[in-house]
């Protein structure tokens, strides 16, 4: 008894600012803090979940209303896998075109009737190369300067065949004419052969150069500075290069003298009219 009493007296000696609380006081103030300090949030209102409802609803409405629809029609009918047999024309059928009409009558079959005629009083040429007027891919590669890396050129240039002829006039004066024809399925090798002539031909000093009438871009070109070698005759030269549709031609005239220009021009204009 006696120690509640000073315990008593104790608490009536401290001031009430620094009176200890009760646990009891503490704890019924504490809520009311916390709801002070802590900042509100804004509930979601329910519009947005009514409008996100209702989307729903009428997207498995739509769908359910469309199989509806459709499962009432009736199926559409397929056609008939099998057709009507067309009767058979009755008749003999259209001739074949002439070498007129289709260029490909006369490139198909034997290129070496193609080749311009040799003319009267001339004989033939000593050599040419090929055999029978025919060219392999590997004979036409051989007359190039380098000729393994031409061999890889015409297969991509898809070289197909070639023809030769040639002849002599006197002991010095010799002509070469040649028709090379390529697939082009993929490249257009006539073109480019020509294109490569030309570039050649224009690569030595000393050369005139004259378009061949009715071909296009053909050139004839009369080299005027001759070849020279130790122990050889000077030798002039002109050629001519154009193509037609599948096939490139190249003439190469040779002789000790100057060439005049209307000799090549004339064997180039009557090799290109038989093309």
């Amino acid at each position: 008894m006696e120690v509640e009493e000073m315990d008593e007296e104790i608490r009536e000696e401290i001031p009430e600012g620094i009176r200890e609380e009760s646990p009891e006081e503490i704890q019924e103030e504490s809520p009311e803090e916390i709801q002070e300090e802590t900042p509100r949030v804004r509930r979601r209102g329910r519009t947005a979940l009514l409008i996100a409802t209702a989307a729903v609803l009428g997207l498995v409405g739509g769908t359910c209303a469309g199989f509806l629809i459709q499962a009432d029609r009736e199926p559409t009918k397929l056609p008939s896998l099998s057709q009507p047999v067309v009767a058979q024309a009755k008749g003999a059928g259209p001739e074949p075109l002439s070498a007129a009409q289709d260029r490909r009558v006369k490139t198909d079959g034997d290129l070496r009737k193609l080749l311009v005629k040799r003319p009267k009083g001339t004989r033939d040429a000593e050599y040419v190369p090929g055999a029978k007027g025919w060219m392999g891919i590997a004979d036409y590669a051989e007359q190039y300067t380098k000729p393994a890396n031409a061999f890889g050129d015409l297969i991509g240039a898809e070289f197909r065949r070639a023809v030769a002829t040639g002849w002599t006039v006197g002991s010095t004066y010799s002509v070469e004419v040649r028709l090379i024809q390529y697939r082009q399925e993929e490249e257009l090798g006539a073109s480019d052969a020509a294109a490569e002539g030309h570039y050649w031909a224009n690569t030595k000093s000393g050369t005139h150069v004259w378009a061949v009438p009715g071909t296009g871009d053909g050139m004839a070109y009369v080299h005027t500075k001759p070849d020279t070698k130790p122990g050889y005759l000077p030798m002039y030269g002109a050629e001519a290069h154009a193509w037609r549709g599948d096939i490139a031609m190249e003439i190469w005239i040779y002789d000790t003298k100057p060439i005049p220009k209307a000799k090549i021009m004339d064997l180039a204009e009557r090799q290109m009219e038989r093309l």
